[in-house]
């Protein structure tokens, strides 16, 4: 049976390390390539007698995550212990949530294609935890070392229901959750610091079938693509071990992105293998519900909404607008110029993807270490819009304008860049270019009418590239029908 047959069920879990100032539960610093264990106390790394004290900065943190993926807010909620023995965990427990999340029953709306179709993906829960230390293995040494650094760290998991369907849709809602992440500015996402990773669980099943079937997890995969990759091979396996009369059995694979393959860890643990129970040692949360009211007011226009509003109002297609949303800069640029009303919003969006993107970027640079304003884009664009300048003065202008306090018109003036549409100036420079090209002449009364090109080409070299090469055309058109 070909593999078109069955269908592929997706569920992530996503973990977000938060970027506040200090870990969950001490005061630590919470900052990523410190030098070896110096980021760590006694409570972060579980030495006994010590207590944890709740970081009010997560639970404000995880509350906005909750009001950007429509979750049910709970006021009154609890931490639990989560028992299970690994090397990096020093006190053999991590401080999680259990059976009453701080934030459950969301939704993101995740686009499929280019045309700003959505799909809606459950959203089961969003709690808080604190992240283990890491394991370091040796190329000069035998065996691993821990660095508990991370240690404490506060995370988010944000816990998807199974309806994403293939690997496609899973990059789809991994993006989505990375854009509103930075959108709120609770996470950095610096996927190459393990500052966002997953969880990944595939199961399939015949299509048609309503039931779902055994699930295998793969853990920690810390990229998009990385997930992508481990999702379409997972669901390969599987479908080759049901279709050679296999049996699939619940068990937690690591994903070797390097070879291509996943590889067995141990069977798969439920809930009660974890052993939880309320955290002794830390009390209820309640949070004020004036307090979530107002965390929920703070929540700006999310990025998913953004960018459907750029295609349907501002008539840009899903490649620019997508862009634009990721980056807030650009996309707070694009705003304010386009709310000026004087040019094409397409051509503002060209301008800041291409040529102005281009000279940040070789400067390394953002659009707040510039001079460039929306009023200073809009006015040069306005000038390439009513025939002014060219666009390849434009090129010229944009670098001006970016790095000096000279507005477009002003560079214009001073470098001689307006284009001659003086028809009168133009026909007698087109005249003589013709009279010197006699057999370019000939070519195009003999059909080859691509030399046209050519003939313009050459009355912007003797314009000095002020000619107005829509007006020259033309203009050459004219003048050779008529010899």
């Amino acid at each position: 049976m070909a593999y078109e047959d069955y269908e592929v069920i997706v569920g992530l879990e996503v973990h977000a390390e938060l970027n506040t100032d200090s870990k969950i539960y001490c005061s630590c610093k919470n900052s990523f390539g410190a030098e070896v264990n110096t980021n760590c106390c006694p409570v972060c790394t579980g030495m006994p007698g010590t207590l944890p004290t709740l970081n009010e900065k997560v639970v404000d943190y995880a509350i906005k995550m909750g009001h950007a993926l429509g979750c049910t807010i709970h006021n009154v909620c609890k931490q639990d212990r989560k028992n299970y023995f690994y090397p990096d965990l020093p006190k053999a427990y991590q401080i999680s949530q259990y059976d009453i999340p701080l934030c459950e029953h969301g939704h993101l709306d995740i686009i499929l294609d280019e045309e700003g179709h959505t799909k809606r993906i459950g959203v089961t829960r969003i709690h808080i935890e604190e992240d283990a230390g890491k394991l370091i293995h040796g190329d000069s040494f035998q065996g691993s070392l821990v660095d508990f650094n991370r240690c404490g760290v506060p995370l988010i998991e944000i816990v998807s229901e199974p309806d994403l369907r293939g690997s496609g849709e899973a990059k789809a809602y991994l993006e989505g959750i990375k854009s509103i992440l930075q959108y709120l500015d609770i996470s950095d996402c610096k996927m190459q610091e393990g500052s966002i990773r997953c969880d990944v669980n595939v199961s399939v099943r015949k299509k048609g079938s309503a039931e779902f079937n055994t699930r295998v997890e793969m853990k920690n995969v810390n990229s998009f693509s990385g997930a992508v990759r481990a999702i379409d091979y997972e669901a390969h396996r599987q479908i080759d071990v049901l279709e050679s009369g296999g049996e699939i059995y619940q068990e937690t694979r690591r994903w070797d992105d390097a070879a291509g393959v996943n590889v067995l860890l141990r069977s798969k643990e439920d809930a009660q293998d974890y052993r939880y129970f309320p955290e002794p040692d830390l009390p209820t949360i309640v949070v004020d519900p004036q307090r979530v009211e107002q965390l929920r007011q703070s929540i700006p226009e999310l990025p998913n909404h953004r960018l459907l509003r750029y295609m349907k109002e501002n008539g840009l297609p899903y490649f620019d607008a997508n862009l634009l949303v990721e980056n807030q800069d650009k996309a707070a640029f694009f705003e304010a110029a386009s709310a000026l009303g004087k040019v094409s919003d397409k051509a503002v969006s060209n301008w800041l993807l291409g040529d102005v993107s281009r000279l940040l970027y070789e400067k390394n640079l953002t659009l707040a270490e510039t001079r460039l304003t929306p009023e200073k884009l809009v006015e040069m664009i306005a000038l390439i819009e009513s025939g002014e300048i060219s666009n390849t003065a434009g090129k010229t202008v944009v670098e001006e304008i970016m790095f000096t306090d000279a507005t477009a018109a002003q560079v214009v003036d001073a470098r001689g860049l307006r284009q001659i549409s003086d028809t009168s100036a133009l026909e007698a420079m087109a005249r003589q270019v013709l009279a010197g090209n006699a057999k370019a002449v000939e070519q195009y009364k003999g059909g080859k009418t691509n030399v046209l090109g050519f003939l313009v080409g050459q009355c912007m070299r003797a314009s000095k590239g002020q000619g107005n090469p829509a007006v020259l055309k033309e203009m050459l058109t004219r003048l050779l029908e008529e010899m």
